[in-house]
C-alpha cells in the first residue's frame, strides 16, 4: 500500500466536488452491440457506491463530464442521482470553468478523474488529479494519483475511498497512513 505525501494530503482536504470521466473510468472503455444494434456498456456497481459514499460520508457530490452523449449514460446518471451532468462536453477544461462560476469552488476544490488525452487539460487544472491504472500513458504522467484498477473495474471507487479516508481523518489513527487498501471495504 501507499502513502499519500504531506502535500496530496492537503489536496485531498479542499475537495468539495468529484468529477469523473464516463468511457474508461465509470466503463471499461467498451462499447457493445447486439445484432439490433443496440449500445451497451458495462458499469461498476463498485463504483456506483463509490458517488453514494462519498456523497454520504463527507457530503461530497459527484458530476461527469464526458465526451458522450449517450441515452445509457444519462440513465446511469439518473439512477445514482448525480446532479452534475455534463454529455458532449469536446472541452472539458471549459466545462471545469463554468462549474466553479456556477458553483462557486475554486479549481482546487475540485478532483477529477479520467483516462485519456481529452482529460489531460481538465486533469492540470483541478485541484486533484488521478487515472485508472490502464490509462493512457500521458494521462499517467500528469495525476497525482495512478489507481491500481481499471477504468470500469473499480478504479473511481478506489478514488472515492482514497478521498473518503483522508477526509475522515482516518489515516491518523493508522501507524502507516497508508492510501488504500482491503480494510476500506
Amino acid at each position: 500500500m501507499k502513502k499519500l505525501s504531506k502535500e496530496l494530503i492537503e489536496r485531498v482536504h479542499r475537495i468539495k466536488l468529484v468529477l469523473t470521466d464516463c468511457d474508461g473510468v465509470l466503463t471499461d472503455g467498451g462499447v457493445y452491440y447486439s445484432k439490433a444494434g443496440e449500445e451497451m456498456k458495462l458499469f461498476s456497481v463498485r463504483d456506483g457506491m463509490g458517488v453514494e459514499r462519498l456523497r454520504r460520508l463527507v457530503n461530497i457530490d459527484t458530476g461527469i463530464v464526458t465526451g458522450e452523449s449517450s441515452e445509457i449514460v444519462r440513465r446511469r446518471v439518473e439512477k445514482l442521482g448525480i446532479k452534475e451532468y455534463h454529455p458532449g462536453s469536446t472541452d472539458k477544461y471549459s466545462v471545469l470553468k463554468g462549474i466553479i462560476r456556477n458553483k462557486k469552488l475554486s479549481a482546487e476544490e475540485i478532483a477529477y478523474i479520467g483516462d485519456d488525452s481529452n482529460d489531460m487539460e481538465i486533469m492540470r487544472q483541478s485541484g486533484l488529479s488521478a487515472c485508472p491504472a490502464d490509462a493512457f500513458r500521458p494521462v499517467r504522467e500528469i495525476s497525482h494519483l495512478i489507481m491500481e484498477n481499471k477504468g470500469g473495474n473499480g478504479a473511481f471507487r478506489e478514488f472515492a475511498e482514497i478521498i473518503i479516508y483522508y477526509k475522515k481523518g482516518q489515516y491518523e489513527h493508522t501507524k502507516e497512513c497508508t492510501a488504500w487498501g482491503s480494510h476500506y471495504w
